[in-house]
């Protein structure tokens, strides 16, 4: 039988909401760690260290790819694990959570092999110039050989923190993020490795955090247990799993393609000089997002559980603290950003050139920041109550159809040159944020309401 602790049914649902989101939100900002401390100790290196960062920024979009895939199968497997736990149903939670690893497991090997077999022209593609192309080249060739162990890090960790371990989810990170600290200046600037170095003690951090997460998971702690019996993959499982996970890994997606176009049309109107900045702004809204995606990742759960349970009285309650929290947070940082630029921009980059470019193109980029807050809220009630096409529309929505086309038209009709480029990020916050909340309003309200059936 199932063990009675962390009922998500019981007790308040901001208080359960809440001792999920404070770990997790500490946890989200540590695992920000892992590529921001990278960026700080390279912006420190004395020689080359814009060339070094900018070759380092022409990697995330392929870093985001393979987090899409750890969302795609852990964001689309813990909600599921969640709700079939709120029915009581606890083999098949197994069975899904087996499912997902061994699909990270497998996707993870395919990714380095196809990676490591294309990286250097894809790099061309996003951006690189020959100035540029030996750092990407260098960080992203040991990047991938780890790929794994970074797939099961981020993805199976959302299967702790589904089950109410916030602290131990965080613990995760938190080993990861101490071990990629001090190994960072040691590889880096004691044995002389460059980005090399950085990538080294990243892949090494990752394997320590998945190390740790296979532990809990097949320990005795676990409610639920990873078991060689349900890793048999079943095709209902995986559809299900792919099809809730799709709107994380569309996001990721859609986030890694935008940073491709960023960086080739940043390169085209600025030179690498620009491509350096966008990897500063990336960094930042790195930072300043985890707050506010903890929180509403860790509402998750807790939507899907009570959704699970029939409590639906509880959802509508965890949806309201969950929106007015998101978007009282993103409105004071945005506040503190548009006011401070050259504060988070120097945390990276000290080089004059690099600083008077970004300060402009900071506060253009993060102008509508604060509205991003109802597609957050709005993304993690879908993604929760298990519905998955709508969340995947949105995602692509704002990314696809909204940020792509603005990022060629604006520059060209209008003639604003990078600051077009950058102009089409708050321009799809406006328009992305309203639709996605507005539409959850409309359809999930009725239903928790009573007024119509799932």
């Amino acid at each position: 039988m199932e063990k009675q602790e962390n009922d998500f049914s019981k007790g308040s649902v901001v208080a359960n909401i809440l001792r999920l989101a404070v770990p997790m939100t500490l946890a989200q900002l540590i695992n920000v760690l892992y590529n921001i401390v990278d960026r700080i100790y390279i912006g420190m290196i004395p020689e080359n260290a814009t060339l070094s960062l900018t070759g380092l920024g022409l990697c995330l979009p392929i870093i985001s790819m393979v987090g899409a895939f750890a969302n795609l199968f852990g964001m689309g497997g813990a909600p599921l694990c969640s709700i079939e736990r709120g029915r009581g149903n606890i083999k098949e939670a197994e069975a899904i959570m087996g499912n997902s690893f061994v699909l990270m497991v497998l996707v993870g090997v395919i990714l380095t092999v196809l990676g490591l077999a294309v990286k250097r022209p894809m790099l061309y593609l996003f951006g690189a110039s020959d100035a540029t192309i030996g750092y990407a080249d260098a960080y992203i060739t040991i990047y991938l050989l780890g790929n794994v162990f970074v797939m099961m890090g981020l993805g199976m960790n959302s299967f702790i923190n589904s089950q109410g371990f916030g602290t131990i989810g965080m613990m995760t990170v938190l080993l990861g993020a101490i071990a990629n600290i001090l190994l960072d200046p040691l590889f880096i600037f004691v044995f002389h490795m460059g980005v090399q170095g950085a990538a080294l003690a990243t892949i090494i951090s990752q394997f320590l955090s998945a190390m740790w997460i296979l532990a809990f998971l097949t320990g005795k702690k676990a409610l639920l247990r990873l078991k060689p019996s349900a890793m048999r993959l079943s095709r209902k499982r995986i559809l299900d799993i792919t099809g809730l996970g799709m709107s994380g890994f569309t996001m990721s997606i859609t986030n890694s393609s935008v940073q491709v176009m960023y960086n080739a049309l940043l390169q085209s109107y600025g030179g690498d000089l620009y491509v350096g900045v966008m990897t500063v702004i990336n960094s930042v809204r790195e930072v300043i997002s985890m707050p506010v995606q903890g929180v509403t990742q860790s509402a998750q759960p807790i939507l899907g559980y009570n959704y699970g349970a029939g409590e639906y009285g509880r959802v509508k309650k965890g949806i309201i603290f969950t929106s007015v929290v998101s978007i009282v947070y993103t409105f004071l940082i945005w506040s503190a950003v548009h006011g401070f630029p050259e504060f988070f921009i120097r945390i990276f980059n000290r080089e004059g050139d690099l600083v008077e470019a970004g300060i402009p193109a900071m506060r253009v980029y993060f102008f509508g920041f604060f509205m991003m807050s109802l597609q957050f809220a709005g993304q993690a009630v879908f993604v929760g109550l298990g519905k998955a096409k709508r969340a995947v529309f949105f995602s692509i929505f704002r990314k696809v159809i909204i940020v792509i086309p603005l990022m060629i038209l604006l520059p060209v009709l209008f003639g604003l040159g990078t600051t077009g480029v950058l102009m089409a990020e708050p321009i799809s916050n406006f328009i992305g944020g309203i639709a996605c909340f507005a539409i959850m309003i409309v359809t999930v309200w009725p239903e928790l309401s009573g007024q119509k059936k799932r």
